[in-house]
């Protein structure tokens, strides 16, 4: 919802209008609400915008045409809104019939603080027109379809709940409760972003949940969540037929005996902030248009109902941000409004904190919000006079400079800001706190708030892919980058959803005898229009919108289960092991343990058989919880390896802290073993430290007689590489093990 301003001058101050938002805001919400159809809830609107911000007209237009005015007949306004005798203050109302709120008044000139008032009233009259829309739509939807003529029932009465200001949880219990019923399945729930951290989310509301498995639904983060974490992250419906055979179920979920799930995103002003999820035990299930319309019309009104209740919560703290004293989001966007009118260009920053959730984790929420608040002091601290700072919510902050500021002076504004975050924090606790901060600048002449919110938000986002703790410049290319990475991240979504992904093997070779004694097990994405997509181009996004999680644990379960398939072959010959990379995001899941020993159960892969490989800088950068984390899959029997060796900060001090089993001599290291005489001697180097430490050695990128000679000289157990095997399909790798057998 776009707001359009002729500013004046004077504001008054907090106080006052603090006093004004809480006098009227019940009044027009009331007057709104209790109006049965839109001409009078449109007339009720007007009638109390007027009142409350003293205007001497107000008119609402849909559509081109006047529907309701206030203070003049409808036939005077097209000449008095042309004219000068008012100041005017304009609100987009969005929606299925689009129009414009208008208030104008012949003292004053509107103030920023009015405006913010104006604009959550203007957002209440489109939540309840639109209700209206959902329900005239609704009436068409039970008329097509006779087996669910009850949905209107349950529509109506969530409305009125909502009308009602019911508390919300008793509004998403009724719908999660309907949804189940004339679904006619068992499960129903609904699972919010918490507002701390929009990574996890939370059950909210259940109707048939296990009470065993409502404590595993708890802070999930999205690419642990199976069907509900795709439907939130893709902002679309995810409909699974058969739950057990789906490569993302949760495996609590697939033993409790879920047979079918679908779920869709819910929305708060327009931002995915949850999941409808609903599932049935009785069997698997093909879920038909008919049902999928049901679960969208319920999850419109969840979106209804937390729009409304996060407006209403706006309008109560519709100017200053309550914890830290900063603008709230809606002034610091109306006075960017305010700036772009005034003409000359618009220059803002986007703080976001780079180290805040671990604070906030480790030391408390107490903490954190003590941190939140010296952030604003000291951002405050680093503007000029006239500039604004604001709070965006969670840990995000945004700065307006004043007058007209062009990019060049928001540079040393950004600077001061990034030192004044690298000073230590004193939380009370026994030990100071660090942070820093990424920061992006954007200035623009025409582009509008929005728009310029856009592009500083993008160059944040480029300044922490560039390590962080820095600033970055908008600039045209990153809009183009940035669009190509969504659709890239949409299409690995799918690809999970899809079972785009396959395996390829790499045998891993005893080097004096020549046995292949295990595997490596390599991801491999064949894109539908694409064909192959590179490693490096799609594991790094992964890792980076965590879809690793369901792709990691996907290779996993079927690395194991295919060579648990071979080895059960192989009669009378030693097992071969698998080995698996593991990454730092899937390390951080708490329940990693619990995949491993479903993926070793499911499979009857015995866990000696299974070797999970950690990066060396992985290991290097833990935290006691990965360490916590690694030992107890090293107590399933589950062994070990560091990968890529040598090519971090190596030390002894993390080899023997650490249960490691292997380690894995860099390609870099290998390919120079036979031709320079230091690369030789490091690689000696390794080997030996490796036998002295009791660990395995593997050579890694072996491509030539001349190398292997020299890693089986100097006592290196085993290696891999192109001189053995390129890394091959379940088929070839099928008859390069049993070759007699074809």
């Amino acid at each position: 919802m776009a707001v359009i301003l002729n500013f004046g001058a004077s504001q008054p101050t907090f106080g006052v209008m603090g006093m004004l938002a809480t006098r009227q805001l019940t009044e027009f919400l009331s007057a709104v609400a209790d109006r049965p159809d839109g001409p009078a809830a449109q007339y009720a609107a007007v009638e109390c915008a007027a009142r409350a911000l003293e205007a001497d007209i107000a008119v609402l237009m849909v559509d081109g045409g006047i529907v309701a005015s206030v203070g003049l007949p409808a036939e005077q306004v097209p000449l008095a809104l042309s004219g000068t005798a008012y100041s005017l203050a304009h609100a987009d109302i969005d929606g299925p019939a689009p129009g414009q709120l208008v208030l104008g008044r012949t003292g004053e000139p509107f103030t920023d603080e009015e405006i913010c008032l104006f604009r959550g009233m203007a957002r209440v009259l489109e939540l309840s027109l639109q209700a209206l829309h959902i329900t005239a739509s609704q009436r068409k939807l039970t008329d097509s379809l006779q087996e669910h003529k009850r949905l209107f029932d349950h529509l109506t009465r969530v409305q009125r709940l909502i009308a009602r200001r019911a508390p919300l949880q008793q509004i998403l219990d009724s719908i999660t409760a309907g949804a189940a019923e004339l679904l006619s399945v068992e499960v129903s729930s609904l699972n919010l972003l918490e507002r701390d951290d929009r990574s996890v989310g939370s059950m909210v509301s259940s109707v048939g949940f296990s009470p065993d498995l409502a404590p595993r639904m708890q802070r999930v983060p999205l690419p642990s969540a199976g069907v509900a974490g795709l439907a939130v992250l893709g902002d679309e419906l995810v409909m699974v037929d058969n739950y057990a055979a789906s490569p993302i179920a949760i495996p609590e979920v697939v033993d409790g005996g879920l047979k079918a799930v679908m779920a869709v995103p819910v929305h708060e002003n327009g931002q995915v902030v949850g999941c409808l999820t609903v599932g049935t035990y009785a069997a698997p299930r093909e879920w038909d248009k008919a049902a999928q319309d049901v679960l969208r019309a319920f999850a419109e009104h969840v979106s209804l109902a937390l729009t409304d209740a996060q407006t209403l919560e706006a309008m109560n703290q519709a100017f200053h941000d309550s914890l830290t004293g900063l603008a709230s989001r809606a002034l610091f966007m109306t006075r960017m409004e305010r700036a772009f009118a005034a003409g000359g260009g618009v220059a803002m920053l986007f703080v976001d904190l780079d180290r805040f959730k671990v604070v906030n984790d480790s030391l408390g929420h107490g903490a954190g919000d003590l941190l939140l608040q010296a952030v604003a002091e000291r951002i405050q601290s680093c503007l000029r006079a006239g500039d604004t700072a604001a709070r965006l919510g969670g840990d995000e902050f945004a700065v307006l400079l004043a007058n007209g500021a062009g990019a060049g002076e928001a540079v040393p504004v950004a600077k001061r800001i990034l030192e004044a975050m690298r000073q230590p924090f004193d939380l009370g606790g026994p030990a100071e706190a660090f942070i820093s901060c990424s920061i992006g600048v954007a200035y623009s002449i025409t582009s509008g708030p929005e728009e310029l919110m856009v592009r500083a938000d993008l160059a944040m986002y480029h300044a922490k892919k560039q390590g962080k703790d820095r600033y970055e410049i908008f600039e045209p290319a990153l809009q183009d980058s940035f669009q190509a990475g969504l659709r890239l991240e949409a299409d690995l979504r799918r690809a999970v959803l899809r079972h785009e992904f396959e395996l390829r093997y790499q045998p891993i070779v005893h080097l004096r005898t020549g046995e292949i004694t295990g595997l490596e097990a390599l991801v491999r994405w064949q894109h539908p229009e694409r064909g192959a997509i590179p490693p490096l181009d799609f594991i790094p996004l992964a890792e980076e919108t965590g879809m690793i999680i369901p792709i990691g644990e996907w290779v996993l379960r079927e690395a194991c289960r295919q060579t648990a398939t071979w080895n059960a072959r192989r009669t009378g010959q030693r097992p071969l092991t698998v080995s698996v990379n593991l990454s730092s995001v899937q390390l951080d899941q708490p329940n990693l343990p619990a995949v491993v020993t479903s993926a070793l159960n499911n499979s009857g892969l015995p866990a000696s058989a299974l070797v999970l490989e950690l990066t060396e800088s992985l290991v290097v950068d833990h935290r006691e919880s990965t360490l916590r984390q690694l030992e107890q899959i090293k107590a399933l029997g589950v062994r070990l390896a560091i990968d890529d060796f040598g090519t971090g900060y190596s030390s002894l001090a993390y080899l023997r802290r650490f249960p490691v089993d292997i380690i894995k001599i860099d390609k870099s290291f290998v390919d120079d073993v036979g031709d320079e005489p230091t690369a030789a001697a490091l690689t000696l180097g390794i080997i030996q430290l490796g036998q002295a430490l009791s660990l395995s050695t593997v050579a890694e990128g072996i491509e030539d007689l001349g190398q292997l000679n020299e890693l089986a000289d100097g006592n290196c157990e085993l290696g891999q590489g192109y001189y053995f095997a390129e890394p091959l399909t379940e088929c070839a790798t099928t008859e390069l093990l049993f070759p007699t057998d074809q």
